[in-house]
């Protein structure tokens, strides 16, 4: 990827985190909605026809597990609920969203909730294909870290050739502070989210194995860049570990790397449809 396309990326990335949860940016249709079902989180993003995020809204929750939907009324809630506030700030309804799943899931998991939810869904795709495919990329591998589950995508010339996914993702690494610091679980996923670079210690062994992990999947291919993406990637520390782990590849972590994925799903379902309908 060019320094441009970087520029292009990164500044997409920001504006969704400053959009997050908050007033949408003035903008006409068509408009493409993507639905990230994500083991921490639920996130729904919209986007324009320059792909530049217009409305991002964020839930916390526990509705997924290691790429399972376990809570199927709780997802169909929070989706709904995320459309009922889009439709309050942007002034009609989607009926149309693109989705994803962990590879080696079943697709349609994700796709019963958001048509439960009413949607009707207009691409569904793994979630490091998502990111592959809005990138375009050549001799690389997109690893998606998760809150249930890390997933790999090799990609030569814009092409998916492999994609895996194992249960290691930032929920295992809540379970790891919850034990070392003796509280509560749902204590520790808060404490995650902060950020503190003191906890790096703690929580490296799990981000080792992650590496360990994309090791696995991508010996045997050429793949000359590492693209980090997740939530599970924004804690300090990430991209030394990976970098000191693959010296001879260019490791890339763009900013609030939370919003990539849901990025991706919305940008590759506008190849599917027209874009937003009103219902």
């Amino acid at each position: 990827m060019a320094r441009t396309e970087q520029t292009w990326l990164n500044e997409r990335l920001c504006n969704a985190s400053l959009l997050c949860n908050g007033q949408p940016n003035v903008a006409q249709q068509p408009l493409w909605l993507g639905i990230d079902l994500g083991t921490c989180d639920v996130v729904s993003l919209v986007v324009d026809s320059d792909c530049q995020p217009v409305a991002v809204c964020l839930d916390w929750a526990d509705v997924v597990r290691d790429g399972v939907v376990w809570d199927f009324f709780g997802a169909v809630q929070i989706v709904r609920l995320h459309l009922d506030r889009l439709e309050q700030q942007l002034g009609f309804r989607f009926s149309h969203a693109a989705t994803s799943f962990p590879p080696g899931t079943d697709p349609r998991i994700s796709v019963n909730v958001l048509e439960s939810a009413g949607l009707e869904v207009s691409r569904v795709l793994d979630e490091p294909t998502a990111v592959a495919d809005m990138l375009q990329l050549d001799k690389a591998a997109v690893v998606d870290i998760g809150g249930g589950t890390t997933g790999i995508a090799v990609v030569v010339q814009g092409r998916v050739i492999y994609s895996g996914d194992e249960a290691t993702g930032g929920h295992h690494i809540s379970l790891t502070l919850a034990g070392n610091q003796c509280i509560a679980l749902e204590d520790a996923e808060q404490m995650k989210r902060c950020g503190d670079a003191s906890l790096w210690p703690v929580v490296r062994p799990v981000y080792e194995k992650m590496a360990d992990i994309v090791a696995r999947h991508i010996e045997g291919y050429d793949v000359e860049q590492l693209w980090l993406a997740g939530g599970s990637c924004m804690q300090p520390g990430v991209e030394g570990l990976f970098r000191q782990h693959f010296p001879e590849k260019t490791v890339m972590l763009p900013p609030h790397s939370i919003f990539m994925t849901p990025l991706a799903i919305a940008v590759c379902g506008m190849t599917q449809t027209e874009g937003a309908h009103a219902q």
